[in-house]
């Protein structure tokens, strides 16, 4: 291995570091978009729902205050600083990554990649491209049905 003697240490880190960021900005782009076989990742939403939560239950007692959710069934279910009861798939429509509500900003948010969704489940700014899938809720007493 001969070792260029004229090459000096700023240019040595400058030209490892430009190296890195091409080898790291390359491995990014290539996982962002397809999965370990090369193929789209396609987010298949919960079809079919029909379920209920009982606001009684300790595990479900962040419904009980605006600003709160819970995640059942893939769901993802929240109480909007309004006190309105929304529900929306669990995981981003991107690269199907869990999402958290933010009832302060009124979004459904991706920590992994930074899609962010309306309290309706629309595409406030990407990478993800597809709305999510909302819910209907019903709340009923202390039951809240949530359904397709």
């Amino acid at each position: 291995m001969e070792i260029n003697k004229n090459l000096n240490r700023k240019d040595f880190f400058a030209a490892i570091g430009v190296s890195t960021a091409a080898v790291a900005v390359f491995t990014c782009l290539g996982g962002c978009s397809k999965n370990a076989g090369g193929t789209m990742i396609t987010p298949v939403p919960p079809t079919g729902v029909d379920f209920t939560l009982d606001l009684t239950t300790s595990a479900n007692a962040a419904l009980k205050t605006n600003g709160g959710f819970v995640v059942s069934q893939n769901i993802i279910v929240a109480r909007t600083s309004a006190g309105a009861y929304i529900a929306v798939q669990l995981y981003c429509t991107h690269q199907q990554q869990p999402l958290v509500y933010q009832s302060d900003n009124h979004r459904f948010l991706c920590n992994t990649h930074g899609s962010a969704f309306t309290e309706t489940g629309a595409v406030l700014n990407g990478p993800a491209a597809a709305s999510l899938t909302a819910y209907k809720t019903t709340l009923t007493g202390n039951s809240l049905r949530i359904q397709s």
